[in-house]
């Protein structure tokens, strides 16, 4: 069992930055954020492959999230700039072994706490 450690949510002005950590306890093929709002279904927000550092982007984010990783310490990270009022959200990390990283992020087998993300106009 993998256990995920979310850490950087907050606060911030639209237009501003947030910087998302996520820590796993052990290796796995792919790591991703989705979020979900209140009365919201869950999104999928990006994904990496762990080995090759292949990243995806859900459309609503594109261009302006950009999701990094460092294998040696299985952690993951979710720059986002440009944020928006609709960013807000809880976010939640999660991580798969390959037969899941093709499919939908909150359906990977490992899922974090999650840690809250408020946008401000």
């Amino acid at each position: 069992q993998v256990q995920l450690a979310e850490s950087g949510g907050g606060s911030a002005q639209a237009g501003g930055s947030l910087r998302l950590s996520c820590a796993a306890s052990g290796s796995t093929d792919c790591m991703g954020w989705f979020r979900q709002a209140p009365g919201k279904e869950r999104e999928g927000v990006a994904r990496i492959y762990m080995g090759t550092g292949v990243a995806y982007y859900g459309a609503s984010v594109q261009g302006r999230f950009s999701i990094t990783r460092n294998d040696a310490k299985n952690t993951m990270f979710l720059e986002m700039n440009t944020l928006k009022v609709e960013d807000t959200a809880m976010y939640y990390c999660a991580a798969a072994h390959f037969g899941k990283c093709g499919g939908e992020i909150p359906d990977f087998t490992f899922r974090g706490q999650g840690t809250q993300v408020t946008v401000s106009s």
